[in-house]
């Protein structure tokens, strides 16, 4: 991913196993990355037991905040799609105790049923 698509908000899908290298330090022993989305700097990760959403932070994106969610304390969750003159996609998840959605804005470039698909595969066993 360029710096223009950065700057124009683009999302796209990166290689788990180079995000599993990253991030290997907050993994378990048992815990494996499957799926994984970046927006600008933030990632949307999945592994095979938990949503882990990573928003960098500051100028130079050395300070990580890092959201674990486990699939089953997802309630529910939505998409809202790009339109013809609204060009972000959007995504809401609840998190079971917590009235307000974790929400992203993501541009068209990225497939936003597909994050739904993944999403809704380990949400929905």
């Amino acid at each position: 991913m360029g710096i223009f698509d950065g700057m124009m908000n683009n999302a796209s899908e990166v290689d788990a196993l180079k995000v599993e290298q990253e991030i290997g330090e907050l993994l378990t022993s048992s815990e494996q990355v499957e799926h994984a989305y970046k927006l600008v700097r933030d990632l949307f990760v999945f592994t095979n037991k938990r949503l882990i959403l990573i928003d960098k932070q500051g100028v130079t994106g050395k300070k990580s905040e890092y959201h674990s969610v486990p699939y089953k304390n997802i309630s529910h969750f939505l998409i809202e799609t790009a339109g013809t003159f609204d060009l972000d996609a959007e995504m809401k998840i609840w998190i079971s105790g917590n009235s307000a959605p974790i929400e992203k804005t993501f541009n068209k470039q990225l497939n936003i049923y597909k994050v739904q698909s993944v999403l809704a595969e380990y949400v929905c066993q």
